[in-house]
C-alpha cells in the first residue's frame, strides 16, 4: 500500500503581449490557436490526442507521450470565461495513468491600447510524493513562452 500525502504550491506569472486582450483571449478560447503553443517540449514529447471544448461547463483534454514511452493525460474543467478579461479552470494531471497534481488556475488578462498584461496563478496540490521541484512552473512558463511567439510579428517578404 503506498502513503498518501499532499504537497501544496502556488505560483504566478505575468506576461506582457503586443496584442489586443481580444487576441490573447481567442488564443486560449480558439482549438487550431492553442494547438500551437499549449504543447510539451520540442524534440521530447508528442501529442497523441487533443479534445476542447472551450466554454463554462466544458472540458479540454491533452494526452501525449514523452520519447522514452512516459504518457501524461492533461484533464481542465472551465468554470468561470468572460471574454476578453478571465478564464478559471481547474485540471488534473497524469504521468502514466497515476495522478500526479490537481490544479486550480486563473488567467486574468489587462489591456491598454494593442497591449496585454496576463496575469497567471495557480493553486496546485502534488499527490502521493509527487516531487515537482518546480518543474510546473518552469513548463507553464515555457508554455506562455510559446504564447508569446503567437504575436510575433514576421517581416513581409
Amino acid at each position: 500500500m503506498s502513503k498518501s500525502s499532499s504537497t501544496h504550491s502556488s505560483f504566478t506569472i505575468e506576461r506582457s503581449f503586443a496584442a489586443s486582450p481580444a487576441a490573447v483571449f481567442k488564443a486560449w478560447a480558439t482549438p487550431e490557436i492553442k494547438a500551437k503553443w499549449f504543447v510539451g517540449p520540442k524534440d521530447q514529447w508528442k501529442m497523441v490526442e487533443r479534445h476542447f471544448d472551450f466554454r463554462v461547463g466544458g472540458r479540454e483534454q491533452a494526452k501525449g507521450a514523452f520519447h522514452g514511452g512516459k504518457a501524461s493525460e492533461y484533464d481542465a474543467y472551465y468554470w468561470d470565461v468572460v471574454p476578453d478579461k478571465r478564464i478559471v479552470y481547474t485540471y488534473d494531471m497524469h504521468i502514466d495513468r497515476k495522478r500526479i497534481s490537481v490544479s486550480l488556475s486563473t488567467v486574468e488578462l489587462f489591456g491598454s491600447g494593442d497591449k496585454t498584461l496576463m496575469r497567471y496563478t495557480e493553486q496546485v496540490v502534488f499527490l502521493d510524493g509527487y516531487d515537482d521541484a518546480g518543474s510546473r512552473n518552469v513548463g507553464t512558463a515555457g508554455l506562455f513562452d510559446n504564447l508569446a511567439q503567437i504575436f510575433v510579428k514576421t517581416p513581409a517578404a
